[in-house]
């Protein structure tokens, strides 16, 4: 592989890696901070790609995420509602909201499952548009994945240490606590839900947009991909403040990327990619144990050793 193709790769997996952190921040929210396990990360996605799809092909490109983001906001409070209301485990609500939006998906995008932008202005196109003459024309996908990645990076700062913000990361940590404190975990939950699901909508608008075309299978596999960066972040960054972590998030979905791209440079057949994705996963969930575990297997190897000398 020559240096250009290295830097081709390395670019691709910048660019998808900085698009899909938005999940990986989602998910960081709902998973790490709320302590809820949305499994309708994969239906949503879908929905931000195709309702962002449909209002740049009506002709209002800069409405695409704003409108991604609130279809990911109903998503979200769906899935709170099945929860906190209807008393429905929060992986089972999940697995039900994402098995409904493949019907509603569907019907966003007309009964086809497929979109084509390739005439459309997006996003990316106003953007080649504007930094034509620069040298950063050829970059207007980085770029926006940048703005994209940094804005909702420092949304997330400031609105975990704000009061409601709190109120959230404290419902993850104990709710018992926060309902003895005349806080309502239900409108906690809630809003958790609809933040991150808004995240993961205009995760899917901006991959969306950036491919030039919208599947009903564009957001298949993306809670696995976005759960394996968050543990690959995780264990990159460590542990600290939230601006550390959040960074994290999207180290690790660019390192996923990286390590996806590569895999797709050795000719691996394409249904061999879910496989990769679960290696990653499994790597990244029993690094850090492992890790922990070395120093007694080291001991262990040392007194077999020692055991075997003395015979």
């Amino acid at each position: 592989m020559n240096f250009p193709a290295i830097l081709s790769l390395g670019q691709t997996a910048l660019e998808l890696g900085l698009i899909c952190s938005l999940t990986v921040l989602a998910l960081f929210l709902s998973y790490s901070m709320l302590n809820v396990c949305d499994l309708s990360t994969d239906g949503c996605f879908t929905l931000g790609a195709a309702v962002g799809a449909v209002v740049a092909l009506s002709g209002h490109p800069l409405l695409a995420p704003l409108a991604a983001m609130g279809a990911g906001m109903c998503s979200g409070l769906v899935t709170a509602v099945l929860q906190t209301r209807l008393g429905i485990d929060s992986l089972l609500a999940g697995i039900i909201v994402n098995t409904g939006l493949y019907s509603i998906n569907i019907a966003i995008m007309g009964g086809s499952s497929l979109l084509n932008l390739n005439k459309t202005d997006t996003v990316f196109t106003m953007m080649k548009t504007a930094l034509q003459d620069t040298p950063f024309a050829s970059q207007f996908k980085l770029v926006v994945g940048l703005i994209a990645a940094v804005l909702v990076i420092l949304f997330l700062v400031f609105f975990l240490n704000t009061r409601l913000g709190l109120s959230i990361r404290a419902t993850g940590d104990n709710p018992d606590m926060v309902r003895s404190s005349s806080i309502n975990p239900i409108f906690t939950t809630t809003v958790g839900l609809c933040v991150a699901n808004a995240f993961t909508g205009l995760s899917g608008c901006l991959l969306a947009q950036s491919q030039k075309s919208v599947s009903i299978d564009i957001g298949s596999g993306m809670v696995t991909i976005a759960l394996a960066s968050l543990l690959i972040g995780r264990t990159v960054m460590g542990k600290g403040g939230i601006p550390t972590r959040a960074v994290g998030m999207v180290v690790g979905a660019v390192i996923f990327r990286l390590v996806y791209a590569v895999a797709l440079r050795f000719n691996m057949p394409a249904f061999m990619l879910k496989l990769v994705s679960s290696v990653i996963v499994v790597i990244a969930i029993s690094g850090p144990y492992l890790k922990t575990q070395l120093p007694t297997l080291r001991r262990r190897l040392s007194q077999k050793k020692g055991v075997g000398k003395s015979c």
